[in-house]
């Protein structure tokens, strides 16, 4: 089946549920110019300056709610009263603890989702207040993602009162478990099991920063939990197989591992514990190790790499040392997995972007990291992260900061607003 969509007044014929990809710049640029010069979205870009304070006070207020890892619920319930005062439609947290709200077009053919994370990488008990000094404000988790948050809340008041009007649906969501273990989860519910699934053309998330660039691929990921398992025993029964061994040859070899500039892949051993005395071979130690990559091929060529390096440390330890009370094992257990994959600069949603920075007299760049957008994206849904500020820095540490300089951040906020608009359509 097939439909008419238009994209800021130009007929493009998409497959239902699809964003056509072949928008070209010409058309992509008379797209934009169509919206940035219309009477409602002037008075939207006025909004937007007119309010940017209420952008930072929304940051503050959103940033002191905690969100540890799994326990995003008071931030939720807080997004969704925030959602309701702004008149979105069917405003709800989903079952895997998602906010939704709808903002209805007038013709559907298709949804569009933006997005931000709420959840933090802080554990609970972390001091979340904000402290504001000049044009910056400081905090854990600032920045990743409550200014996003906030940036939704932006668009939404803009578009209110320039009584925009779109074709699509557009459905703003504040998702859970983007960060470290969460593997996306609120993504992954939303396309894969959510009341949406299946409805959803293209999708933007606000999970990054600076002026002049957008995410468009996706940086793929592989997290393993090696635990190392083997008799134990007295530390002067010396000469009997012991687990931290084999896990300090594992990691040691990994090391050795030499990967590629480009396509980037990289590896980590983040997290490394076990034991129970000084005086005790160990019955069990552990490790996590998170691994990277731009290339879908690269990735699997590394995760087999790690997993013969685990075999070839368990067989040396089990040789190297005595097994008359026992031998080693190995545990891998995958705790983590994120598709790689890319938006290319052929598509809608790519070349709005572009035409939309073009406007305001910025060349966009295309990079690639790790985001909500990457579920979209392994499905074949153009999809991208855009920037919830102009500057930023210490992401996942405590001393997280957020530039909140108002000329610059309101025209970030204004070419992204064009963006969103001309890929859901503009009446």
């Amino acid at each position: 089946m097939s439909l008419i969509r238009w994209i800021g007044g130009l007929a493009l014929l998409a497959s239902a549920g699809e964003v056509a990809a072949h928008t070209t710049p010409t058309q992509a640029d008379a797209a934009i110019e169509r919206i940035t010069l219309s009477a409602p979205f002037k008075k939207a870009a006025a909004t937007l300056d007119a309010q940017h304070e209420q952008w930072v006070k929304n940051t503050i207020a959103i940033t002191e709610i905690p969100a540890p890892p799994f326990k995003e619920q008071a931030r939720a319930n807080a997004y969704l009263t925030m959602f309701k005062e702004r008149g979105l439609s069917d405003s709800e947290i989903d079952e895997e603890g998602n906010v939704l709200g709808l903002r209805k077009g007038t013709s559907g053919g298709g949804l569009v989702v933006v997005s931000a994370h709420l959840d933090t990488v802080f554990p609970e008990g972390t001091n979340v207040k904000v402290r504001r000094e000049g044009d910056k404000l400081y905090a854990p988790g600032v920045g990743d993602d409550s200014a996003g948050l906030a940036t939704l809340l932006a668009w939404i008041d803009a578009m209110n009162a320039g009584d925009i009007r779109t074709k699509s649906d557009i459905l703003f969501v504040g998702t859970v478990g983007e960060e470290g273990l969460g593997d996306l989860r609120g993504v992954r519910h939303l396309f894969n099991k959510g009341k949406y699934k299946g409805r959803v053309r293209a999708f933007f998330t606000v999970d990054g920063g600076g002026l002049d660039s957008i995410t468009s691929g996706a940086t793929g990921s592989k997290r393993y939990r090696l635990t190392f398992k083997g008799p134990g025993g007295h530390s002067y029964s010396f000469g009997f197989v012991n687990p931290a061994a084999a896990l300090a040859a594992t990691i040691a070899e990994i090391y050795r591992l030499q990967m590629p500039k480009s396509p980037k892949t990289t590896y980590n051993v983040g997290v490394i514990g076990g034991g129970t005395s000084v005086n005790s071979i160990p019955e069990e130690v552990h490790a996590e190790i998170d691994m990277r990559s731009e290339s879908p091929k690269e990735l699997a060529a590394l995760e087999q790499s790690f997993l013969g390096i685990v075999a070839r440390a368990t067989t040396a330890e089990n040789a190297v040392r005595s097994t008359a009370v026992g031998s080693i094992k190995a545990d891998v257990k995958l705790i983590g997995e994120r598709p790689a994959g890319q938006t290319p600069e052929s598509s809608d949603v790519v070349q709005l972007a572009t035409a939309a920075y073009k406007a305001e007299g910025t060349k966009l760049k295309y990079g690639t990291s790790s985001t909500d957008a990457n579920l979209p994206i392994s499905l074949g849904i153009p999809a991208i992260a855009v920037g919830r500020a102009t500057s930023g820095g210490r992401a996942h540490s405590p001393d997280e900061w957020l530039g909140i300089e108002k000329a610059n951040n309101v025209r970030l906020k204004r070419i992204l607003l064009a963006t969103i608009v001309s890929v859901a359509g503009m009446e």
